[in-house]
């Protein structure tokens, strides 16, 4: 065996491979010494976690030793492996697989060479290291187009340089089911809000004070407000609006609170609150 090869028992199963899976997926190789197919398969599951070096852990139980633990898991067959992640089993199969299928299967849920330079990106980003980061993001996606981690960093830093056309472009081609996607939404959103608050705000607000009920300059504030991430004054702008006249800029006022709920996020205090506000205003 090597050091990314243990092997496990009904003692320590919780521990060796329930927590460990928290950390770094676990691969659970169910056999028996008289099994002809888990000496085959055997040896070429270690040989994969010592070549991935720890990108896996291979924990090993002999189901003549661990009745119980073989019971309690609903192995009716061997070899059987079980791939578990955060506690849960997140695949098996069952067999003595071929080599280039088990690559495959574990390609499934361990990080690929782009996952690598992303998270480096990322590592890079955080020490302030942004030229450097940038470059490695665009390096992932010449090929890798769509990298979710990728994009989002490469958003996020053209983001803060104020390049918005170009943020914009690139984290519009997020794809739609990406864990990253939430993230993404939000700063799509900041973006669509900054596009909007070319007026000045003072100028705005003379406008409002010499007539209150001036529903262009109104909206045109919360558009600045929105812009500078005033979003409290902007939806206390927006919501007015709404109440007035909702059909005003094609509904402009309501699709404005929405894209600061976005950017906000679904759980912040204002999101909440005013979330109710037009709740009670478009249904009452």
């Amino acid at each position: 065996m090597n050091d990314w090869t243990i092997e496990a028992e009904e003692e320590d199963f919780e521990t060796a491979v329930l927590e460990r899976s928290t950390e770094v997926p676990v691969l659970v190789d169910f056999w028996a010494p008289w099994c002809g197919p888990c000496r085959v398969l055997g040896p070429v599951l270690e040989k994969l976690a010592e070549e991935y070096a720890g990108e896996f852990i291979l924990a090993k139980v002999n189901v003549d030793e661990n009745p119980a633990l073989a019971e309690a898991l609903g192995i009716q067959g061997i070899p059987a492996v079980k791939l578990f992640r955060d506690g849960q089993i997140a695949s098996e199969f069952t067999g003595a697989v071929p080599e280039p299928m088990i690559r495959e299967f574990l390609s499934k849920f361990l990080p690929s060479a782009a996952d690598k330079q992303a998270e480096e990106a990322a590592a890079l980003e955080q020490q302030g290291k942004i030229d450097e980061a940038k470059a490695l993001y665009r390096t992932i996606l010449d090929s890798a187009p769509i990298h979710p981690r990728a994009l989002l960093g490469l958003g996020r830093i053209l983001m803060q340089e104020g390049d918005s056309a170009g943020a914009l472009e690139i984290l519009e081609k997020m794809p739609l089911t990406a864990d990253e996607r939430r993230e993404t939404d939000a700063l799509i959103a900041r973006l669509k809000l900054q596009q909007g608050g070319s007026q000045s705000e003072v100028e705005l607000r003379e406008a409002l004070k010499a007539n209150p009920n001036n529903l262009r300059a109104k909206f045109g504030l919360g558009q600045a407000l929105a812009a500078n991430g005033n979003y409290e004054e902007a939806l206390r702008e927006y919501m007015e609006i709404v109440k007035t006249d909702r059909t005003f800029e094609d509904d402009g006022a309501r699709k404005a609170m929405l894209q600061i709920f976005d950017a906000i996020g679904s759980e912040h205090p204002l999101t909440d609150k005013y979330r109710a506000e037009l709740a009670k205003v478009l249904f009452r």
